[in-house]
């Protein structure tokens, strides 16, 4: 029989505040409103964490190293332009599909950080861009890809990845792979010529 890891409290208010976070958005959720979600007074949270921002950004940046590692592990790979955009979309989908909850706070509630947080949030995400920048050059360098805007190509295939967590259930028809699949084949066959 397995045991079920347990996981402490300072997780139990995280899990808690991405999903009020994600429901009622970062600036609505107050920390009297996370006290009373879990039977606590307000001031207990405090022996547990810092403050409603840490939570933010432990959710924002915990997102955004696990999107960068599985673009890491991916770029360091013999691979051709296609292959490689190809695993990045499932690998990006993946890891939104983890937890739709946490992706849905990562993408839309990180503008409420302060600095520098803020900026270095934003200095990732613009990195996280240019991963899927230069794989499209590459592609149209070597003939892969259709000559298109690049930039555009790559925000026009971000909006359309970041979408999933609103209507991926994991209890659906699809399962977040076959998702992932799906999407892959509809973003390589857009830029094939």
């Amino acid at each position: 029989m397995l045991k079920e890891k347990k996981i402490t409290r300072k997780k139990q208010i995280e899990q808690k505040a991405t999903e009020l976070f994600q429901t009622r958005g970062y600036a609505a959720t107050s920390m009297r409103d996370l006290a009373s979600e879990m039977g606590l007074e307000a001031g207990s949270l405090y022996s547990h964490i810092k403050s409603k921002e840490e939570i933010l950004r432990n959710i924002c940046f915990d997102m955004a190293n696990d999107l960068m590692a599985e673009f890491d592990k991916i770029t360091t790979e013999q691979s051709g332009p296609s292959e490689k955009l190809k695993k990045y979309v499932v690998a990006h989908v993946n890891t939104l599909t983890t937890d739709t909850a946490a992706a849905g706070v990562f993408l839309h509630e990180w503008r409420h950080l302060s600095e520098p947080y803020l900026s270095d949030f934003l200095k990732m995400r613009e990195d996280y861009e240019q991963r899927f920048r230069e794989v499209v050059r590459q592609g149209m360098a070597q003939g892969a890809f259709k000559k298109v805007n690049e930039k555009f190509a790559v925000l026009t295939i971000l909006a359309s990845l970041n979408w999933v967590h609103q209507w991926y259930k994991p209890s659906g028809k699809m399962s977040a792979q076959d998702v992932a699949d799906e999407l892959a084949v509809i973003v390589l066959d857009g830029l094939r010529p």
